[in-house]
């Protein structure tokens, strides 16, 4: 979801502008960045970013001022983590702003709202989906991979939808008559991108994956 910061208050944007810098400072202090240079992984990154900036171009507008595109965040925080995967979102969010040309004064809106929270979601979803169900590759791949990226999605949908009708931008009835029916089908790609792209990362490429390792998902399965 892309968001203009127009149709927020000026307090609530500063707000958010708050938590977008106090996520991206602890996100940058917490990123391994010397296993991650160790391991070689920093062009599978850089791909991965650019991969996203070329997914987010690929905007539909819904009504003035909110517009809709995938997310592909889940395979990103699965792949590298929490905190990379908010360093990544923003890089993303910056080469969409300076590919367009605009953009710029939603930056700190949408990259918390459609970036720091997808990521967020993602990542409790994974320690608890890793506390209370199997370890198996099928597991990872249906739960972790689909079920988590349409849920995450829907979820940030409808956090932005709210948001949007508590702030007076829209009502309830303009956005349930025209919008909010289709949230289902509008993210149901969004789970089917995310699951066919981590069953192929797992399968061919594991160690490109943080979250999954063959003797935890494989090994005497």
């Amino acid at each position: 979801m892309v968001i203009d910061s127009g149709l927020l208050p000026s307090s609530l944007n500063g707000v958010i502008l708050g938590f977008y810098v106090l996520a991206l400072a602890y996100a940058l202090r917490l990123a391994p960045w010397r296993h991650f240079h160790a391991a070689g992984l920093i062009h599978v990154f850089l791909g991965s970013v650019l991969v996203l900036v070329l997914l987010w171009h690929g905007q539909v507008l819904v009504k003035p001022g909110l517009s809709f595109h995938l997310l592909g965040l889940t395979t990103l925080t699965l792949m590298f983590g929490w905190s990379l995967a908010v360093i990544g979102a923003s890089l993303a969010l910056l080469g969409v702003c300076l590919n367009t040309g605009t953009g710029w004064e939603s930056f700190a809106v949408n990259a918390f709202i459609g970036g720091v929270v997808p990521i967020s979601l993602t990542q409790v979803l994974l320690i608890l989906i890793r506390a209370y169900l199997p370890r198996h590759f099928f597991v990872y791949v249906l739960v972790n991979g689909f079920l988590t990226a349409g849920f995450v999605g829907i979820t940030t949908g409808y956090l932005v939808t709210g948001l949007l009708v508590a702030v007076g931008a829209y009502s309830f009835a303009q956005l349930d008559q025209s919008f909010l029916p289709f949230f289902p089908l509008m993210f149901l790609p969004e789970a089917i991108v995310n699951g066919w792209v981590m069953a192929v990362l797992v399968a061919f490429r594991p160690q490109w994956v943080y979250s999954f390792r063959d003797e935890e998902y494989l090994h005497g399965k």
